[in-house]
């Protein structure tokens, strides 16, 4: 435990010459002792990436100092020598932080990063979205007890922000960005992931200037759409099939191609 502690010590002070105290995680004044194992980290975070097993920050009841090394409740300042621990406490989940307009939501069970009146907790979604989804979005039960279908980490206690697709569907911020430089689509139902409208009129453009060769030109084919999961008979493209219900490309072959009676 003391070489534990040593290493958490040193984390700090090379926090404090790049201007933090703490960790990589959180700038704080303290190392937490684990209540499963005894041992002292300054977070969770450092214990689970060090352990074999996964601390429960709800259960932590001692920190020790990192000024004075006195072993005490958890509390925001040091009984000892005053330090304060951390400018952001949360009694309940035992987060101590640098003041980032931190709120703890009941009906999340954990710290939120707000400022609070800015957010609102949908029960149906059992999460916390900013007040401009507020009756905008599309609800999914527990939808953030879900794993992140990119990066498959879980996304209700992440440190990384949410987003909310259009469907519904949560992803990472930084996963969803990353999967925008492949592709547009909600990996988990293949709705589209932003609003498209501006592409599909171009894509309306280029399907006019590229006429199909004389025996494709009279040839349907039956499709679904991915957006509004409407089916549709259209003209057959290689450049893509236009919904005829929400004018979507983002459609998919639902039957083989046909030449249309009349046309043959």
């Amino acid at each position: 435990m003391e070489e534990m502690a040593a290493s958490a010590r040193e984390d700090g002070a090379r926090g404090q010459k790049q201007g933090r105290r703490g960790c990589k995680h959180y700038d704080r004044g303290c190392l937490l002792k684990a209540p499963c194992c005894d041992k002292l980290y300054t977070c969770r975070l450092c214990h689970d990436n060090n352990e074999d097993h996964q601390l429960d920050r709800f259960k932590v009841k001692e920190v020790q100092c990192i000024n004075c090394e006195k072993i005490q409740h958890a509390q925001q300042t040091c009984e000892e020598c005053s330090t304060l621990f951390g400018e952001y406490y949360c009694s309940i989940c035992h987060l101590f932080d640098k003041d980032k307009k931190q709120y703890h939501c009941e009906n999340c069970g954990i710290c939120r990063i707000g400022p609070k009146e800015d957010f609102f907790h949908c029960l149906k979604c059992n999460l916390c979205l900013a007040m401009n989804l507020q009756g905008k979005h599309k609800c999914i039960e527990n939808v953030s007890r879900q794993n992140c279908p990119i990066c498959l980490e879980d996304i209700h206690t992440s440190r990384v922000v949410a987003h909310v697709l259009p469907c519904g569907h949560l992803l990472h911020r930084t996963c969803y960005e990353e999967m925008l430089k492949e592709g547009y689509r909600c990996p988990l139902c293949m709705h589209s992931a932003l609003d498209m409208t501006r592409y599909w009129r171009q894509l309306d453009d280029e399907v006019a200037q590229t006429p199909m060769p004389s025996e494709y030109q009279n040839m349907t084919v039956d499709i679904l759409c991915n957006d509004c999961n409407g089916r549709s008979t259209v003209q057959f493209h290689i450049l893509g099939m236009k919904c005829n219900i929400c004018e979507s490309y983002n459609t998919a072959q639902a039957g083989g191609c046909r030449i249309s009676l009349d046309q043959q």
